[in-house]
This record gives structure tokens, C-alpha cells and sequence, in this order.
């Protein structure tokens, strides 16, 4: 069994979506596809449960016509036959009447979940009314029938095994299923989602409790590249990355990559291939165990980045301080990404401003706060680079005309970070790949 993931762009025009057919029937290993709404569709759903939050009913109708204006046409050209059309407008009725209906609905975080999950379910019923026409044979499976978070929105992995397992074996002689990414139920058995990327999730989470073969993750880029083609002219495929590399540049903001994708077939010791649907012949990029080689093999920029300074003569040396100051992102569920220390102060980086002014404010009793905003962490990523012979030498000579604010060193054999304002991000990305690279 294989897991094959098709993105947005993969599945965001007629004859793409036609291509994926073809791709999910070229072998005859068993597999799961699972599929992302149509590009645009989340947004779109978004901006109009956005207006229902705020009253506004009457943009939000306007919103929801377009949208379903844009399916009409998508069908048109995805299918043909007269029973493949009807099928079609059938699944584009059913779901524009549910957000039709909601205008009537008062606004609840519950139904926002709900209007967020029509993507999916549109995008998989449609390409299976695709794949019936053309005489393929499938199974369609619905994820809220298995996919399930807990309290703290983390995968019930036991139940989700054990659910999918079971409606897997009513179908011994299938060898296609088609289900959706992103989408979920919670611990109140209410329709929820995996947050943005919750389709890579969705994959690696299946890839993992059925141990399978392997994840491929489709796209429309040719694998992971070593720097970021939409602000550097020359870049480069990565043949291999290990798990460890691949999560750190997965979640410093390489976008080919959701961050959560990695960890739950890495548990597994399941490859994950990064893959491009406009280009299947290319061999794109292999998520493995093994590294494969030594050295520094890619950069990743993450930006909306917020850096906290806390100045404390008094207090830095105490006991505890540290732990204090944590407890403090802690309480208001901010994650930290950058981390320096020196004998008087404390800086770290975050990437969520929810609660900067409730932080800062608890902060205070410790020091003056400093924080400086659209920063962007730089991150340099590669097996065991601190070991590789002047790195740090080549790295520094490149971006000399850089204000550099912070460096994070030696945490991780696979990451050097640095912290620079966000106007400087192009800039660096390209010395970078001039000096690392030689590109």
C-alpha cells in the first residue's frame, strides 16, 4: 500500500486533474490518494465565512455564486458524458446548498470548520465521478470516517488505524481508495480540520499507521530545491534528504513541505517523496533515514518573525530565571524559535503575535522588553554541518553586507539560524546561494 497526496495546484484545473488519474492508475500497487480542494477554494471558503463572521450575508452570498460559478465551469471541461455531467452538478448542488443555507445559520466556530471542509469533500467526489466515467475502478472513502483529533488537536493515531483498517478490509479486492486531506473530526465529533498543510498531515499520518511503502506528496515543483526558486534565479533539486533535514527545513519555512508531515512517517521509518505532477518523469526529492551525504544542502527562509529582548542585570543570573521566562510563553501557548543568552540579557524569537502584548506585559517584571518585528530566520540546513570544514567561515564571508541580529549554533548538527530584518531576505537568500553554493 502507497500513499499518494495531490495538492491544490495538482488538482486545481480540469486536465490536471485528469493527469492525476493517470498517475494514480500507472502502477498496480494497492494505494490511498488523497486529495486538497481545488487552488483557491480554501481561500475563497475562508473570505466567506469571514463575512459571515462579521454579518455581512449579502457579500458572503456574492462570494458563494462565484465559487460556485468557477465549479460549473471547472466540470464542463472535466467531464463529458451526459451521466458524468449530472453526477458532477449534482455534488456541486449538494454542497453550494449547504452554504446557502448557512446564510440563515447564526455564526459559530463549529459551522466555520464546517464551511472549511467543503473543499475537499468537492474535490474528491468530483474526481471520482471523473474516475467513473473513465471505467476506473475505485473506492471513495470519506477521512471524517476515520481521521480524528483529541483535546489538543493531536492525531488519535490508534483510533485512526484502527477505523481505517476496518473499512479498508470491506474492500479486499480494491486497489485505489480515494480520501481527503485536511479534514477531521475532534473530540467532540465535530467536523474540524488539520490547519494549513493538513493535507501533507493527512498523508504522512495514513502512511504511517498502515506502515506503507512510501508517501509521495505531488506537487507543482520538481522536489525540494536547495534555496527558494520564487527569489533565487538559479536553484537546484535535493536528490536525498534525511528525516532530521528535511523536518528543519520543513519548518523554517520551506513551502514545498508541510512541518508536521515529517514526524509521523519518520516514526515508521516510511520514505516520503516529494514529487511534481506537471513533471512525473523528474526524479524529485527522497525523505529517508539516511542523509546520504555530509554538508550544507539547502536554506530556508521563515518570515512574520517577532524577536523579544529581556534586559536584566538583576535577574539573569537568579535561579530560575530561564524557566520563568518560558513558563510565560508556555501560559499563552507561544512556541519559540530562536533562543540566545548572554550575561545580562535574553532574546528569543517567535512566529505568533496572538499574545505579544500579554508577554511583554508579564515580561516586564523581569527587565525592559525590547521587540522588534518583520524579522526572517534565515536557516541553513544540511548533515552534521557544524562538522563540515569552514562553513561558518564561508557563510559569514557571503553575507557580510548583512545586519545579522541573531545565530543560533550548535543546538541541532543539521541547522545554523540566523535572525535579519525582513528587508534584507532576498539579498541573503542569494549571497547564500552564490557563497554555499557557487550558483
Amino acid at each position: 500500500m502507497k500513499i499518494m497526496k495531490f495538492g491544490g495546484t495538482s488538482v486545481g484545473k480540469p486536465e490536471r486533474m485528469h493527469q492525476v488519474a493517470a498517475l494514480v492508475t500507472a502502477e498496480k500497487e494497492s494505494k490511498i490518494v488523497v486529495l486538497s480542494a481545488l487552488s483557491g477554494t480554501t481561500n475563497a471558503l475562508i473570505e466567506i465565512s469571514h463575512q459571515l463572521s462579521i454579518g455581512y450575508k449579502v457579500v458572503a452570498k456574492q462570494k458563494i455564486d462565484e465559487l460556485e460559478k468557477y465549479y460549473k465551469q471547472f466540470v464542463a471541461t472535466l467531464v463529458t458524458t451526459e451521466n458524468a455531467v449530472s453526477k458532477a452538478q449534482q455534488v456541486i448542488a449538494e454542497h453550494f446548498e449547504f452554504l446557502n443555507v448557512i446564510l440563515k445559520i447564526s455564526y459559530s466556530d463549529a459551522l466555520n470548520k464546517d464551511i472549511l471542509a467543503q473543499g475537499e469533500l468537492l474535490s474528491t467526489k468530483l474526481f471520482c465521478v471523473y474516475l467513473k466515467e473513465k471505467g476506473i475502478p475505485h473506492t471513495f472513502l470519506s477521512a471524517l470516517d476515520f481521521m480524528c483529533i483529541d483535546e489538543n488537536e493531536e492525531p488519535k493515531l490508534e483510533r485512526i488505524n484502527r477505523r481505517l483498517s476496518s473499512a479498508l478490509k470491506n474492500y479486499p479486492a480494491e486497489t485505489l481508495f480515494v480520501t481527503q486531506g485536511y479534514i477531521c473530526r475532534n473530540a467532540r465529533d465535530e467536523v474540524d480540520n488539520l490547519k494549513r498543510g493538513g493535507s501533507d498531515y493527512t498523508a504522512s499520518l495514513l502512511a504511517s499507521v498502515l506502515n506503507a511503502s512510501v508517501c509521495e506528496i505531488w506537487t507543482d515543483i520538481d522536489g525540494m530545491h536547495n534555496n527558494d526558486p520564487r527569489v533565487v534565479d538559479k536553484t537546484k533539486p535535493i536528490e536525498i534528504l534525511s528525516f532530521e533535514e528535511a523536518a528543519e527545513l520543513a519548518y523554517f519555512g520551506a513551502k514545498i513541505l508541510h512541518p508536521t508531515c515529517i514526524w509521523p512517517a519518520q516514526q515508521n521509518n516510511v520514505p516520503v517523496k516529494l514529487l511534481n505532477t506537471m513533471q512525473p518523469q523528474a526524479a524529485g526529492t527522497v525523505i529517508q533515514k539516511e542523509a546520504g551525504s555530509v554538508g550544507v544542502k539547502a536554506i530556508a527562509a521563515k518570515d512574520g518573525i517577532i524577536a523579544i529582548k529581556i534586559k536584566s542585570s538583576r535577574m539573569l543570573l537568579a535561579y530560575g530565571f530561564l524557566r520563568k521566562t518560558f513558563e510565560v510563553f508556555e501560559k499563552y501557548r507561544t512556541s519559540i524559535d530562536m533562543v540566545t543568552t548572554s550575561e545580562v540579557a535574553v532574546a528569543v524569537t517567535v512566529d505568533n503575535d496572538a499574545h505579544i502584548k500579554e508577554i511583554s506585559e508579564e515580561l516586564e517584571q523581569f527587565g525592559s522588553i525590547e521587540i522588534e518585528r518583520e524579522q526572517t530566520i534565515i536557516s541553513i540546513v544540511g548533515n552534521e554541518i557544524s562538522k563540515t570544514p569552514d562553513v561558518l567561515q564561508t557563510l559569514f564571508n557571503s553575507i557580510q553586507s548583512i545586519p545579522v541580529t541573531m545565530v543560533n549554533y550548535g543546538g541541532s548538527p543539521h541547522n545554523i539560524s540566523l535572525l535579519i530584518p525582513s528587508a534584507y531576505k532576498k539579498e541573503t537568500l542569494q549571497l547564500l546561494n552564490k557563497g554555499l553554493f557557487k550558483l
